[in-house]
């Protein structure tokens, strides 16, 4: 029996010996993990972005209106159309679009954002014509032949933006935005299709993958240079919720969003985020303002928080690298300055709702430019 006793005590020792020497090995690979995706240049600035609306014509003044942010990047979105979510061809449809998702006004915006020091992410994104309850991360087909269809199409249709990218020297491409169905089902096809992009393209390369599902399930991250998450992160079920609660949520979505950087070697950029100026805005981000009820209770004050809560959780993580936020609309060529381009816009917007015989409804905006959440878009930008 005593014999017995040793032996089993001797074996919870070996057990203990191995566990701490399996720890200290996990814990020096993540230290060289560590080291190895954080290592050179740290001091480069961030991605201080903007998703920039395109408009009917540019010109200097607006490039420096978002330097005087201390803006450095934006996003330039054209768009590829499909019939509906399973119909498998891409439409390329640049010359009948409006004039600054076009060839030419995206090469010409890049000329002036260049002129100004900042940098450009071009992000074609997919429109369905015929929605019927879907969206982008519901596009699937309906057999083996229509999703090589689907695929070979997407890759013309996205070769031209990486040729176009090429030729006008833009600094990043990303490659497809909140595509789930395709990205998880056929990972391999993507894959087939980033080293088609690199033949063409020598620029910076990312995706943009939806917050929910998506982003913790894309297996080609490593084939890219860094990861792209549409940050739209349900932070709070309450109205007006405090700021103090918003940091806690952001918590949760820092583990995971580290974990896969980790993974990978790759820093993560939020390829699109942004809040209305309503209470409910922490509650469903995403949420577009025309799909909200009628009796919206607006709040420039929890806009702020959600930025102010984001900024603080986030930017001064090693692995997270920066922000295009939706969205910023440029004054365009006719006006100098941003008030008069809104009180012109606001003024259209008017009189089509008379036309209609409808009511204006409460002025709801994705954009911090015309609420209190543009100081604090400074305040961090400027940094």
């Amino acid at each position: 029996m005593k014999s017995s006793h040793f032996v089993l005590f001797m074996g919870a020792v070996l057990m203990v010996i191995i566990s701490s020497f399996v720890t200290k090995q996990n814990e020096a690979k993540a230290d060289h993990i560590d080291s190895f995706v954080w290592s050179g240049d740290n001091t480069a600035p961030k991605m201080k972005g903007l998703c920039w609306v395109a408009g009917d014509s540019i010109a200097a003044h607006n490039m420096d209106q978002i330097v005087q942010i201390g803006a450095n990047w934006i996003s330039q979105t054209p768009f590829g159309w499909m019939k509906s979510y399973d119909d498998p061809v891409v439409v390329l449809n640049s010359d009948r679009a409006w004039w600054g998702e076009r060839d030419k006004g995206i090469c010409h915006t890049v000329e002036h954002a260049k002129e100004a020091g900042v940098k450009t992410m071009l992000k074609p994104h997919i429109w369905l014509r015929r929605s019927n309850d879907k969206w982008r991360s519901d596009i699937a087909m309906n057999s083996p032949e229509e999703w090589d269809q689907w695929f070979d199409s997407y890759q013309s249709w996205i070769l031209h933006y990486a040729r176009l990218a090429e030729e006008c020297k833009i600094e990043s491409l990303c490659i497809g935005t909140e595509l789930y169905e395709t990205t998880t089902r056929h990972p391999e096809r993507w894959s087939a299709i980033i080293k088609e992009i690199r033949k063409v393209y020598n620029g910076e390369l990312t995706y943009a993958a939806n917050w929910y599902k998506e982003f913790e399930s894309i297996k080609f991250w490593g084939e890219l240079d860094y990861i792209g998450i549409q940050g739209y992160f349900p932070l709070s079920k309450n109205d007006h919720p405090k700021k103090e609660e918003l940091i806690k949520s952001w918590s949760k979505h820092k583990r995971t969003m580290k974990k896969i950087a980790m993974k990978y070697g790759k820093k993560i950029v939020f390829t699109e985020v942004g809040y209305k100026n309503t209470a409910d805005s922490a509650r469903e981000p995403w949420t577009w303002p025309q799909d909200m009820a009628t009796d919206i209770n607006i709040s420039s004050e929890t806009q702020r928080i959600c930025y102010e809560a984001m900024f603080e959780s986030l930017w001064h993580e090693p692995w997270f690298n920066g922000t295009f936020i939706w969205k910023w609309f440029h004054s365009t060529y006719a006006h100098e300055e941003s008030i008069a381009y809104f009180t012109a816009r606001d003024e259209r917007r008017k009189v089509r709702a008379q036309e209609r015989n409808r009511n204006l409804g409460p002025a709801v905006y994705f954009t911090p430019q015309r609420t209190e959440a543009i100081e604090t878009l400074k305040e961090w930008y400027r940094d």
